[in-house]
């Protein structure tokens, strides 16, 4: 995602195992999909490298000095593309687990209404 116009994905990191299993689909997708996706955005850096032995994932390093990293084990050649396209479109902040459902300038001092509620 463009924040003020800038892309925020530095760098994607395509990590695969040349050998085995789980990284078919990672294999495959880099024949099929991967040139077009490069093709798509021009600014995006995307390295490949050969871990032989381990799962495949994709790295994503982000301006703001965050990464994500996405298992991509076993997964087709589609589905790695929707995950490294949520990459790329992602802003690479942290996330922020809410303290509660319900979030407000004003709190209520009452308590959260219901439906439910018997007069």
């Amino acid at each position: 995602m463009a924040l003020r116009g800038v892309w925020q994905l530095n760098k994607l990191i395509v990590s695969y195992c040349d050998w085995g299993g789980s990284s078919r689909g990672i294999r495959a997708f880099m024949e099929s999909h991967l040139p077009a996706f490069k093709e798509i955005s021009p600014n995006l850096e995307v390295v490949t490298e050969v871990n032989r032995g381990q799962h495949p994932y994709l790295m994503g390093l982000y301006k703001n000095k965050n990464e994500r990293v996405v298992s991509v084990k076993n997964m087709t050649p589609e589905d790695i593309l929707l995950c490294a396209t949520r990459l790329r479109n992602s802003l690479g902040r942290k996330v922020v687990k809410l303290k509660t459902r319900h979030v407000t300038k004003h709190p209520s001092v009452q308590g959260t209404w219901t439906t439910d509620l018997k007069m």
